[in-house]
């Protein structure tokens, strides 16, 4: 869970379907860290287990998410901002892709799955994020194929289900979701480039498709 809107949503998704649920967050260096500290606040919110895993920053790269801090001698560009919502839409894979970091993501839920037998691991693309190689249908179907033959818990026939239930929805028909479930929206935070007081800068990718979605839903 990374603290931000979709993942907030997915989670209410999961418990409105009576779920036992654990949330798994990870800190990997990210200059958006602030993250971290609304997803403890979801988590605390519906009184759900939570699970920072730390992931060493040495192993990503290559991507505007990082430079801030740790890995600022490696940050690849700037965090784009200031684009209209037409101008997202039409670029291609934005340099604030992590390589493949939702596979690895992924692997460490995996082995959290076989752990406690888990039966669903849920993840969170939407429409909007299909720019990203590792938020498609594909990849969501690729990854799957892999939990069939990965774990003793897929031999033993009882593989987890990848479930992406936002994959198909823009950001207006997620705030709309997240309202009907009565999803504590105001807790999660989408930003690629807080401000040095963690506040939301207002002008990268992410806050402008927040607040599109959020108008848009009115």
């Amino acid at each position: 869970m990374s603290g931000g809107l979709d993942s907030t949503v997915i989670l209410a998704i999961a418990l409105a379907k009576k779920r036992e649920c654990l949330l798994i967050s990870f800190d990997y260096g990210q200059r958006h860290k602030i993250e971290l500290e609304s997803a403890k606040a979801i988590a605390k919110y519906y009184n759900v287990p939570h699970k920072i895993i730390t992931i060493d920053p040495a192993a990503f790269g290559g991507s505007s998410l990082f430079g801030s801090s740790l890995l600022e001698k490696e940050s690849c560009c700037e965090v784009p901002k200031n684009r209209s919502i037409d101008e997202i839409k039409a670029s291609s894979t934005p340099n604030t892709y992590v390589p493949a970091r939702n596979t690895i993501f992924l692997s460490f839920a995996l082995a959290q799955a076989e752990i406690f037998g888990a039966v669903e691991i849920y993840i969170g693309p939407n429409a909007l994020d299909i720019k990203y190689p590792d938020c498609s249908q594909a990849f969501v179907d690729a990854f799957q194929g892999v939990i069939h033959v990965a774990t003793k818990q897929a031999v033993d026939g009882k593989a987890p289900k990848l479930v992406a239930p936002l994959i198909n929805l823009n950001k207006a028909e997620i705030v709309a979701l997240g309202r009907s479930l009565n999803a504590p929206l105001d807790l999660s935070f989408s930003c690629y480039d807080p401000t040095e007081s963690n506040q939301p800068c207002l002008k990268c990718d992410a806050c402008t498709l927040r607040e599109d979605g959020f108008k848009a839903s009115i």
